[in-house]
């Protein structure tokens, strides 16, 4: 079960943080910034350490991906059919994701209005679906799916 979880982690980690470093330079902000944003959810004092808060930042990025990773390897590790369509599975997951991230924790921790700006909808479901959730699915059935048959 590690091994799907570490994989799924540092693949969708590293996805979604490059993807969300490209958003960032787009808009025309800085990544460090960015990344001290990140780390200043659980950490409120990231925002003022420099270099040492967008370290954090990225750190906390991982934890945030690897606690996704985990919950998905577990209910695949106790549904392996839940995986017969990886494409199904990652836009279910994708969509848990965005939900729970961007109309639950981000508002509580952030005070941030709701809803969310229709392009911030957009990049976030692509992020969630395509870069975290397809990639998850694609690890689980490799790792988890067993001798599920695809539908």
């Amino acid at each position: 079960m590690l091994k799907p979880i570490a994989l799924a982690t540092l693949i969708s980690g590293t996805l979604d943080i490059l993807f969300a470093m490209i958003l960032t330079v787009a808009f025309g902000r800085e990544i460090g910034n960015m990344l001290r944003y990140v780390g200043s959810g659980p950490f409120p004092a990231a925002t003022d350490m420099g270099q040492s808060g967008a370290l954090l930042g990225l750190l906390v990025h991982f934890a945030l991906m690897a606690i996704m990773a985990a919950v998905f390897m577990l209910a695949v590790s106790r549904r392996p059919d839940w995986v017969a369509n990886p494409w199904l599975a990652a836009l279910v997951y994708g969509l848990i994701t965005y939900a729970v991230m961007n109309w639950l924790v981000v508002p509580l921790r952030f005070d941030t209005p709701l809803p969310p700006r229709p392009l911030s909808i957009a990049t976030q479901l692509f992020a969630h679906i395509v870069l975290v959730g397809v990639p998850f699915a694609l690890i689980a059935r490799r790792y988890l799916g067993g001798a599920v048959a695809p539908n």
